[in-house]
């Protein structure tokens, strides 16, 4: 791994503070953030996830990865966490530094009821559960009575060029299949080779090589101690080790939208993409809550008009920066317009916070206005992912080659690795220890920092070691029974 240039690491360092967590403020990374989402789960964006590619034999390749309804306890049957029909999911990517998404791959869900039905004492009855017989693989989809399918589309230029769909390599289809979430062992009893089946190569237009995607129900990769951090950072010791905490996810599952494109085709002449996750609903699901909050010019129009209302790139960006007034408006704003919430990233209110709650110990705020946020917040790291846009945005330098999973530094960049966050953001990357540390001045002189040298942790420890080296990277889904039988996410890196 690359040890950085002290200048460099200095500048990291801003960049990573603008993306600091607020531990008294947050649920989890993106889970809940902003008053209208938190009533709108299934079009909840939690985490983005953008990094080169580590599996072995597919360099040059990218995942994008977008996690949609947060929470999902693995025993809620018999509907589970479908996807919104209603809805259109996206990924916006940036690859000529305009802060507008010049690439959209976009997501549309279609829920199908199946009617299958039992002899009951001579006559048809329609089954009230999910399923009746064993779901082994993809074929046994038609057994269920709820089934998920869904379609993938790119268009460049931007939201409203024209879009192409993604197709089956194998058989030239336009829709895709989604595997049922992990009602149980007895009903899926090898559900990762039953997930597996639903991992298609595409045909991606546009561009000469294919890729691959994959839409299905996982294991929250998020890992962070949330309800001590939400009780005034009641942690056992905040400085102490780095898994002496719980992981308030660990028995939750998620909903991910996962996408390997080659690295060509996203990055054109920019070597660095900035990319982000939107959710919309059609005007008639929105009310005045969002529509209020829209420019003039999109305040009316037609009921299906598509709003959108979830907004998603680095972690906790809404959570910290932006105000509870204005976290709705930030949902449904564009990066390009990130200039009207200039003063939120201007006036950082986390190490005062801590200041407040573990003054009286000696930790003290760093004593410096934080107005080097304003450039890392906004136009990403010079000689790192800086791509002219003045946005906030995820931004990954393509070019940096991945690093094999167990040599990844958890800690990422400030840990050496430049593969990681924040130049994209990798699933062992602890994001939360590298938000706090860096929040509290870790690499700034210690007259402006007084507490930069404490090792910060929220005691929830991650690495590479929790999750697969292989597409789709992420754990299966907890099952919903038998709940003796679960693991929570782990790995040999976990008491680390």
């Amino acid at each position: 791994m690359m040890r950085l240039p002290l200048t460099l690491t200095k500048t990291l360092a801003a960049g990573v503070a603008a993306l600091v967590l607020a531990p008294a403020m947050a649920r989890a990374s993106s889970h809940r953030e902003a008053p209208f989402i938190s009533k709108q789960p299934t079009v909840d964006g939690t985490d983005m996830y953008l990094f080169n590619s580590y599996e072995k034999g597919r360099q040059g390749f990218v995942t994008m990865i977008a996690d949609y309804v947060p929470f999902q306890d693995p025993g809620n049957a018999p509907i589970f966490a479908e996807l919104d029909q209603d809805a259109v999911y996206r990924i916006n990517v940036d690859n000529s530094g305009a802060g507008q998404a010049n690439l959209v791959i976009e997501f549309k869900a279609t829920n199908t009821t199946n009617d299958v039905a039992l002899d009951v004492n001579g006559k048809k009855v329609s089954v009230a559960e999910k399923n009746v017989t064993q779901i082994k693989s993809k074929s046994d989809n038609s057994k269920l009575t709820r089934s998920e399918s869904y379609t993938v589309t790119i268009a460049r230029g931007g939201p409203g060029a024209y879009a192409n769909f993604m197709t089956n390599k194998t058989d030239g289809a336009k829709v895709f299949q989604k595997p049922a979430d992990h009602l149980g062992t007895k009903s899926i009893p090898d559900y990762e080779a039953y997930a597996r089946e639903h991992i298609y190569d595409v045909n991606i237009p546009g561009c000469e090589k294919g890729g691959r995607v994959f839409v299905g129900q996982r294991k929250d990769p998020f890992v962070v101690n949330v309800g001590e951090a939400f009780d005034l950072v009641n942690i056992q010791n905040p400085l102490g080790n780095r898994d002496q905490g719980k992981d308030a996810l660990a028995k939750k599952n998620i909903t991910s939208f996962i996408v390997e494109m080659p690295a060509s085709c996203l990055a054109f002449d920019n070597k660095v993409i900035g990319a982000w996750t939107t959710a919309l609903l059609p005007r008639n699901r929105v009310g005045n809550q969002i529509t209020a909050s829209l420019p003039t010019a999109q305040q009316t129009g037609g009921a299906n008009d598509l709003i959108q209302v979830s907004r998603l790139s680095a972690p906790l960006v809404n959570e910290f920066f932006i105000g509870m007034k204005d976290k709705d408006r930030f949902n449904s704003s564009e990066p390009k317009d990130d200039a009207q919430f200039l003063t939120y990233v201007t006036n950082p209110t986390l190490p005062s916070i801590l200041e407040l709650i573990y003054g009286a110990a000696g930790v003290k705020a760093p004593k410096v206005a934080r107005t080097d946020l304003v450039a890392a917040f906004l136009t990403g790291v010079p000689g790192l992912n800086a791509n002219g846009a003045t946005a906030e945005m995820m931004r990954l330098n393509v070019t940096i080659p991945p690093v094999a999973a167990k040599d990844q530094n958890s800690l990422g960049v400030i840990g050496g690795d430049t593969s990681g966050f924040p130049n994209g953001r990798r699933p062992g990357d602890d994001v939360v220890d590298i938000e706090l540390r860096v929040a509290m001045g870790v690499l700034l002189p210690k007259d402006q920092a007084p507490s930069g040298q404490l090792p910060f942790t929220d005691g929830a420890y991650v690495d590479a070691s929790f999750f697969s080296e292989e597409f789709p990277y992420l754990r299966a889904p907890l099952a919903g029974s038998p709940q003796a039988e679960q693991k929570t996410q782990s790995g040999p890196g976990a008491a680390k």
